[in-house]
């Protein structure tokens, strides 16, 4: 494992102890073989003067909510060391009572809730203590002679204790292995199934001796040949199954109670893991570490060609596990799996939006190594259902769902945006995202493919006018997000003013290529997946020049027209899948890519005005803007036209040729 630590970066952190815990936090933050999304925590013991002007001993330790990789000093809360230290002697606590006791034992009330195990860093004697859950060391510990290996590797020099429950029963266990323990004999203390913890008055020592722990048991896997039996195998998807993609989506999303995002891993670690003989048993072990859980469920869905008896066989064996070890208090969550493996195809996981996804394929990465490395050392065996099952269904992480968020409108659903790289689609695409929606942002302009920051939303590189272009994009679209809702069909062309005596063939047919059959297209091939979205719906962006055409822009005129006599008829057809369709016609939205300074300057010539006179010339003097455009679409697609197709609505200011 490599060290990251630099003595030039090193040094801008040395102006106190909170600060060096930061450095060394983000070092150990920043590698995924360490900690993944909000794991581990860190503290550091320093003295603060209160307000009576007296000197306090206080824990920095990590506070709920932030992520080591990013932590900055506000991410640490400040305990009081006296009052945790009193804690750890109490016979016992509630883990309740134990966050209440935390909670006032702050100097700080409205920081961040300290780490459920600020009582075991209280205990640690030592100024730095770290704590990752390290793939390497808790895979090891996840084989039947686990514990035995571990001592092997690190004989007396590392504590190992067997798991128990986090929080106050660790602490507990921590606080009566350790009574009459010499501190400076020990590097670690291994937590079985759980983690590492290292410790040191100096943080750079806390933080090399967790390099150099994990790197003996990285070295020891190396030298048993685990870290060769990462299978890796090449899939390539048939049509088949990006339609058997969609119906898994939905099958999970109605388990799940709302819509869900369904990612499709085709990378060779994940196919190669799918492709193993003893997938469904390896599968269905158990997790890596016991709090994973939260994120990916005890274990995996199994999908055959067909997914759909897979999520039944799921779903049913959750709701057995969950009445085998309930009790009153509790109520059963949602039994949709949240990660899948597809035999010889890849691996499937599932989530409420992006970022819930991005959490479980990454979580899911390292269990694939992990799960196999535990194979190569005599067979992956986790932790007992009913342990899993107490870390699930913690009263602290029940409380924790209680304050979750609330969802947002197209959480958990696809939107696919044509002519996404500017104006109204790049807007359109924008306002989506603000309401939860994963976005496909397609465009023949490649910058499309950089322009959102965001694993919220996929920028592709598409030629409407090409068939294969569509299919490919719409394929990448389904493998990422699982499905498609929402298609708004925007991309378009506003060819040169030109009349009809002066109009060649070539330049009809090119404006009908985008801005008529390239649509066409879109629908064909999204068809297929939006007969199995949520409220499915397409929108489609006429113009003003469908009810009242201008001279001079015939070419686009009879386009537009086409198309929305077609979105007339796709109403019709498409009425008995459920998949609304609606066409809005905007008029003079001058901060799109088809009003160029030449253009606009010969239409409001044309009509005897200056510019600005020329951006307002409707019944409401309004200037119309992509913005109001894309907040039109995104209403359209939403609850409030669930009841409405075929319309066709004007958003133009009150034209009077058009009223």
């Amino acid at each position: 494992m490599d060290n990251r630590w630099q003595d030039t970066e090193a040094a801008l952190y040395a102006t106190s102890d909170l600060d060096m815990r930061v450095y060394t936090s983000r070092l150990l933050g920043s590698d995924p073989d360490l900690v993944l999304h909000g794991g581990g925590n860190t503290s550091v013991k320093a003295r603060q003067r209160n307000i009576f002007g007296e000197e306090e001993d206080i824990l920095f330790v990590k506070g709920s909510g932030w992520d080591l990789k990013t932590i900055e000093a506000p991410g640490f809360s400040s305990a009081k060391l006296e009052v945790l230290l009193k804690l750890a002697e109490l016979p016992a606590m509630t883990d309740l009572e134990m966050t209440r006791e935390l909670k006032a034992s702050l100097t700080e009330p409205s920081g961040p809730s300290p780490s459920v195990e600020a009582i075991l860093h209280a205990l640690i004697p030592l100024k730095f203590v770290d704590h990752t859950h390290t793939d390497a060391v808790v895979a090891i510990s996840n084989t039947a002679g686990g514990e035995e290996t571990l001592k092997t590797i690190y004989g007396e020099s590392v504590l190992i204790l067997p798991y128990v429950m986090p929080g106050f029963v660790l602490a507990r266990q921590v606080y009566e292995s350790t009574k009459d323990l010499d501190w400076n004999s020990l590097e670690g203390i291994i937590l079985l199934h759980h983690g590492l913890f290292t410790f040191s008055d100096s943080a750079r020592t806390a933080y090399d001796t967790m390099i150099s722990l994990v790197s003996r048991a990285e070295e020891h896997l190396e030298a048993a040949g685990a870290l060769k039996k990462i299978a890796e195998a090449d899939y390539a998807p048939v049509q088949t199954d990006f339609v058997r993609l969609s119906e898994a989506r939905k099958r999970v999303s109605t388990l799940h109670g709302f819509p869900m995002l369904a990612h499709w891993k085709q990378d060779n670690l994940s196919t190669g893991y799918a492709c193993l003989k003893n997938i469904g048993s390896i599968a269905t072990r158990g997790p890596v570490t016991p709090d994973h859980a939260l994120q990916t469920k005890r274990v995996a869905a199994i999908f055959e060609d067909d997914p759909e008896p897979g999520i039944a066989s799921f779903a049913s064996g959750y709701e057995a596990y969950f009445d085998r070890y309930k009790n009153d208090s509790l109520t059963c969550l949602d039994p949709a799996p949240r990660f899948a493996v597809w035999k010889n195809k890849g691996c499937v996981v599932f989530g409420s939006n992006a970022n819930k996804t991005s959490v479980v394929s990454d979580i899911l990465d390292h269990t694939i190594k992990a799960v196999q490395w535990g194979e190569a050392l005599g067979g992956w065996q986790a932790l007992s259902e009913k342990e899993i099952f107490d870390i699930e269904y913690w009263e602290l992480e029940q409380a924790k769902l209680k304050l979750s968020p609330s969802r947002k409108a197209f959480d958990g659903k696809v939107a696919i945006v044509s002519g996404a790289a500017s104006g109204i689609g790049k807007s359109c695409a924008e306002a989506f995202m603000a309401q939860g929606a994963a976005v496909v942002a397609l465009d023949i302009d490649k910058a499309v493919e950089q322009l959102f920051a965001s694993n919220n939303c996929l920028g592709i590189s598409c030629d409407i006018t090409s068939d294969d272009s569509i299919k490919s994009a719409v394929e990448t679209c389904i493998a990422r997000f699982g499905g498609i809702d929402v298609l708004v069909c925007n991309a378009g062309v506003f060819p040169p003013s030109l009349k009809i005596e002066d109009m060649q063939s070539s330049a009809l047919q090119s404006s009908m290529a985008v801005n008529f059959t390239g649509h066409v297209s879109m629908m064909r091939e999204c068809l297929p997946f939006l007969k199995r979205g949520f409220q499915p719906t397409v929108i489609i962006v006429g113009s003003k020049n469908v009810p009242a055409p201008g001279p001079g822009a015939g070419t686009y005129s009879a386009a537009k027209a086409a198309l929305t006599q077609m979105g007339r008829v796709a109403a019709m057809e498409f009425a008995d899948y459920g998949i609304r369709v609606n066409t809005l016609h905007p008029n003079a939205v001058f901060d799109t890519g088809i009003w160029s300074e030449e253009v606009l300057a010969k239409r409001s010539s044309h009509y005897g005005m200056t510019i600005e006179e020329y951006k307002t010339s409707n019944m409401l003097h309004a200037e119309i803007k992509s913005e109001d455009v894309a907040g039109l679409v995104v209403t359209m697609a939403g609850d409030a036209f669930s009841k409405t197709t075929g319309a066709q609505l004007p958003i133009d200011g009150g034209n009077d040729r058009v009223i």
